[in-house]
């Protein structure tokens, strides 16, 4: 079942073009990756879908509807989750604070059934441990599982995640793929964009590659990453997978 439906977006700003006619779609229980040099729209493109940044052209379909001049409030409503690139937790709120607001206002939740589903989210994210732990004392990698805790609060069923491994060591970096292909495999339709290519092909099922707002190439993971044109984006450069 096709959950995202992403066809012709376009955004720019002033004469700087950060989508131009970009169409995918990622189903329940698939994982889409997305890589791209700096600059060239991915950011910008998980806050179109989120709806933090209005289209100038294009349709976005969640499940079936429509959302795509919905507000982003009600999006994280309809199921529709987010991490963001540099983490800004409430510093002074506990790390189960922090999550709870997440099931509470991002995803509507009373308050007995808002506690539940946030210590859920740190059971998913490995967090239990450290659930009393002011936020603003936790370390780079914890901060990136309270990033993931608080998207996972409010019980998406498409997950965006915005460079989640991004400024993590090699030895940290297993956990955290073994945590995002354990949510894809329980039906959670995942789009990752990340800079770490080995990360990204040991958990997504196909890859987009962007460039100055334009879609390079798409499709298997491997393939999309050997080809000439993806090489070319990085200037010309045949090994990417360090990049």
């Amino acid at each position: 079942m096709t959950l995202l439906h992403v066809d012709d977006l376009a955004k720019s700003f002033g004469q700087v073009v950060t989508a131009r006619s970009v169409s995918f779609h990622v189903a329940a229980g698939e994982a889409l990756g997305i890589v791209g040099p700096n600059g060239a729209g991915k950011s910008t493109l998980l806050n179109l879908v989120t709806g933090t940044l209005p289209v100038d052209a294009g349709t976005i379909r969640f499940d079936g509807a429509d959302v795509t001049r919905m507000p982003a409030a009600r999006r994280t409503a309809l199921g529709i989750g987010r991490t963001f690139q540099v983490p800004r937790p409430f510093e002074g709120l506990t790390v189960f604070e922090n999550v709870l607001v997440g099931s509470t206002f991002g995803a509507g939740t009373r308050r007995r059934e808002a506690s539940e589903q946030a210590w859920q989210a740190l059971e998913t994210a490995s967090l239990t441990h450290l659930a009393n732990t002011p936020a603003g004392s936790l370390r780079l990698l914890d901060r990136k599982r309270l990033e993931l805790a608080r998207a996972l609060a409010t019980r998406p069923r498409l997950l965006l995640l915005d460079e989640i491994a991004g400024g993590l060591t090699e030895h940290e970096l297993p956990a955290l793929i073994e945590t995002i292909s354990t949510i894809r495999d329980a039906g959670t339709g995942v789009v990752w964009i990340e800079h770490i290519v080995h990360a990204l092909l040991q958990v997504v099922d196909r890859l987009m590659c962007l460039a100055q707002g334009d879609v390079v190439a798409t499709g298997d993971p491997r393939e999309v990453m050997a080809s000439d044109a993806v090489a070319a984006v990085y200037l010309g450069s045949p090994d990417l997978e360090g990049t």
